[in-house]
């Protein structure tokens, strides 16, 4: 089977069939996809070949994770399998914030915003974030007035002023990011990527335009295109690399941020060593900052690097790996409600790898109190929350109940 020949919509084609599609449209090997999803080899080359029977709905999605496939029919072509289990149902501020995205014209009447009071407004809207335990919608909140109000500065501004007001642009872009990620909405996130990236080249300032490549690295690995995450981060390295030696904290932090998600794409494609060599480079970084410094847009600080070490442990499949920086990470104390809530997602599925299912759920619903909104639209938390509603006893009722709040049909 090569992909010029096949269709994966085929009604025709099997599940398995499908998983090899994909799996060779990412360029992975059957090695690769095997370790992410805890499986032999042998295993997975039945799987294709239709040697076995189908893969339960846990492994299904444990494959749909490793290989960015959004909606589990794309693997079983049934329309009524689970659908959306990456990305969460849309908030209901989305439409707002998209009409704002997508409007043609930006009202001029009247004098542009002050860039002072924008800039407060922005560093107020990360504040706001950071603080909020549904930071999702604090945001819709805000953006669409900020996105309007910024882009009104950038069109009446001139000359420095103008490329100013174009760097608050790009950081209400970077608010926008945080708020449409994991949300059905794909066509509106890569709009806000690829305006974030204009809009910061064009402003000359390089810790927007660093801003913007970090997220756009992310989008890139999400949708499974790790190629081109991994050459968009090296390039951004390279471009920002004569601005470091004489920078200040902020665009170290974002230098640092940028090795990190290195480490983390490595880390998906199996390329261990590599991802803990990244690793390395990124803490050098943050161990240089201030001790009590932390990035509003990356979270890019000397606490953070914990829980990246549980992230690049997860990644990796390493179980005895992933357990050892939870227990040493699970407490990091992240000044950042969703942050610390992505954290502890990060911490259970490292439980969950290990084997240690009642822990792996007991730091979910300490997610969930940190951070609703940031547990209810991650995949991760909903697929082991899954997982986990399937076990007998005790287990079973509290993870049905996680599932309930979480919005999980099981």
């Amino acid at each position: 089977m090569h992909d010029r020949d096949v269709d994966p919509a085929h009604s025709a084609l099997s599940t398995g069939e499908r998983i090899r599609y994909w799996r060779e449209r990412r360029g992975m090997s059957r090695e690769v996809l095997a370790g992410l999803v805890g499986k032999k080899p042998r295993w997975l080359k039945a799987v294709e070949r239709g040697e076995i029977g189908d893969p339960k709905l846990p492994a299904l999605l444990d494959i749909a994770d490793a290989l960015r496939v959004r909606d589990v029919s794309e693997l079983v072509g049934d329309p009524r399998a689970p659908r959306n289990m990456f990305r969460g149902p849309g908030h209901p501020r989305l439409g707002e914030v998209r009409d704002a995205i997508n409007a043609v014209a930006v009202p001029v009447s009247g004098p542009p915003p002050s860039l002072d009071h924008l800039r407060a407004r922005v560093d107020a809207a990360w504040r706001a974030r950071h603080a909020a335990p549904d930071h999702r919608t604090v945001l819709g909140g805000l953006l669409p007035e900020l996105i309007r109000d910024a882009r009104h500065a950038a069109k009446i501004y001139e000359g420095s002023e103008r490329r100013r007001a174009l760097a608050l642009l790009a950081g209400a872009y970077h608010l926008t990011q945080f708020f449409v990620a994991y949300q059905p909405s794909a066509d509106l996130l890569w709009r806000v990527v690829e305006r974030s990236l204009m809009t910061a080249e064009e402003s000359e300032d390089p810790c927007a335009f660093a801003g913007a490549v970090w997220l756009a690295v992310q989008a890139h690995r999400d949708a499974g295109d790790f190629d081109a995450a991994e050459s968009t981060n090296r390039e951004a390295l390279e471009a920002l690399k004569p601005r470091v030696d004489d920078a200040g904290p902020e665009l170290r932090a974002l230098w640092g941020a940028l090795h990190h998600e290195a480490a983390y794409t490595a880390a998906r494609v199996g390329q261990d060593a590599v991802a803990w060599r990244w690793w390395e480079e990124a803490d050098r970084v943050a161990q240089s900052l201030p001790a009590d410094f932390y990035e509003p847009l990356t979270s890019f600080s000397r606490v953070v690097m914990g829980a990246h070490a549980v992230t690049v442990a997860v990644e990796s499949r390493k179980r005895g790996e992933a357990t050892r920086q939870a227990e040493a990470h699970a407490s990091a104390r992240i000044p950042s409600q969703p942050r610390r809530g992505r954290h502890l997602i990060e911490v259970a599925r490292a439980w969950q790898l290990g084997g240690e299912k009642r822990s792996a759920l007991g730091t979910l619903q300490d997610a969930y109190v940190a951070a609703p909104e940031t547990i209810r639209y991650n995949g991760y938390a909903k697929q082991i929350v899954l997982e986990l509603a399937r076990e007998p006893g005790t287990l079973r009722r509290d993870a049905r109940d996680l599932a309930d709040r979480i919005g999980v049909l099981v």
